[in-house]
């Protein structure tokens, strides 16, 4: 075995070693029982994958589908197994099943078809028993994910988080064809793939709550586009992201930059505004003082009741014990938004793994100023940064990713 495929199954053996640790951890410890119930299938998940790397580790030979076909079946077994156990059992009416924000969508989705928004404003929020309960922190996108319920009423397969398994997977099919046509190795597969269901963080979220991972995806899908060379794509693929969640912007404004520098602006722009764009307009003409409280003021904590994003993150962290701490947060956070504006307008970004380099170091400082934030969103820029190597990985498949070449970016 070469020394490449030696360290490759080591790196493997650290991810599922640690990450089956992290099981055993929230399955002893965490207070959350849909956090205890995937912890509890997870681990039978990530063990298996440890030992079996092991026992790769004492062969001659691997051939690089095996350790494909470890991750996929890790990924099954700790992404998929978990979500449909608990939306299964959810139906059945065990509490504990789902995360706060599948109801959010769930109800966001009838509100829309009884209403036309998928946003209470203030004073139907304030009049019930539990105004946590009324908030929508999300794009008027991310409804669509509710309508199967809405519509069929509950059972398993009408859960919001079936449904964002099905978007994440099939955006993420796209991604990978896009890869393997560009001629990514069987690693750089595996990373992939790693990166989306079977990281804790990811997989985790993908059972319990579920919402960031069609984000992601589709964010992950515009990037590779841009890697190869096509900005239409790109937009469609990341303004559809964008009508989800606000976390769509950034990679989306840089990938503008990177659009511009290559001189395919005039195509990507086209395509990525309008979805977005198209989404929030009836919401704003005819509810724009609910998608401001909902979206803008609640998350950055000007709602009635505080969010639950409460990570002990520095934003947060000033917000709660500095005087005057919630300005200081939004003002670092203007701070660091304005700092990467003017390196983008001074270096635009030549590819697109350096796309996904700079959303992840912004994104990182944006989760850890934000007022209001919690651990899971590290999902984010974590992702992004395995997507560097990812795309770093295509575009050189020889090129050894070490701390001396880490700093230089794959030309697209």
């Amino acid at each position: 075995m070469d020394d490449m495929r030696r360290q490759s199954l080591f790196v493997d053996l650290v991810l599922y070693g640690v990450s089956a640790l992290f099981a055993g951890y929230t399955m002893w410890w965490s207070t959350l029982p849909s956090h205890q119930h995937w912890a509890a299938i997870a681990i039978g998940g990530y063990l298996p994958a440890a030992i079996v790397t092991v026992m790769l580790l004492g062969r001659y030979a691997v051939p690089a589908t095996t350790r494909l076909w470890v991750a996929i079946g890790t990924g099954v077994a700790v992404s998929i197994v978990p979500l449909l156990a608990q939306a299964w059992q959810r139906v059945d009416g065990l509490a504990g099943r789902a995360q706060e924000e599948v109801v959010v969508v769930e109800d966001s989705a009838a509100r829309l078809l009884d209403t036309g928004s998928p946003y209470l404003d203030l004073s139907a929020i304030a009049a019930l028993d539990d105004p946590l309960t009324g908030y929508n922190p999300y794009q008027p996108g991310m409804a669509v994910f509710g309508l199967p319920r809405a519509l069929f009423g509950d059972h398993w397969f009408t859960d919001a988080r079936v449904w964002f398994a099905i978007a994440t997977f099939g955006v993420l099919a796209v991604a990978l064809r896009l890869l393997k046509d560009a001629g990514a190795p069987t690693g750089a597969i595996v990373r992939a793939i790693q990166a989306v269901a079977v990281l804790p963080i990811t997989a985790l979220t993908l059972a319990t709550g579920g919402d960031d991972l069609p984000v992601l995806a589709l964010a992950l899908l515009a990037l590779t586009a841009a890697f190869v060379r096509r900005p239409v794509l790109a937009g469609v693929a990341i303004g559809l992201a964008a009508a989800l969640k606000l976390f769509a912007w950034p990679v989306l404004v840089v990938l503008a930059f990177l659009a511009w520098r290559r001189g395919e602006l005039r195509r990507y722009l086209p395509a990525a505004l309008p979805i977005p764009v198209v989404t929030i307009t009836p919401v704003l003409i005819t509810n724009a003082d609910a998608l401001i409280a909902n979206v803008i003021d609640f998350p950055s904590g000007n709602g009635l009741v505080t969010s639950p994003a409460a990570s002990p993150l520095p934003g947060y962290l000033l917000t709660q014990h500095v005087p005057g701490g919630r300005f200081i947060a939004l003002g670092l956070l203007v701070a660091v938004a304005c700092a990467m504006a003017v390196y983008l307008l001074r270096r635009p970004p030549a590819d697109a793994a350096l796309v996904a380099a700079i959303c992840a170091v912004g994104i990182l400082a944006a989760i850890l100023l934000m007022p209001a934030t919690r651990f899971g969103y590290l999902l984010y820029p974590g992702v992004y940064a395995i997507w560097w190597w990812v795309l770093t990985d295509t575009a050189d498949p020889n090129r050894r990713l070490t701390p001396a070449t880490a700093t230089g970016g794959a030309t697209a």
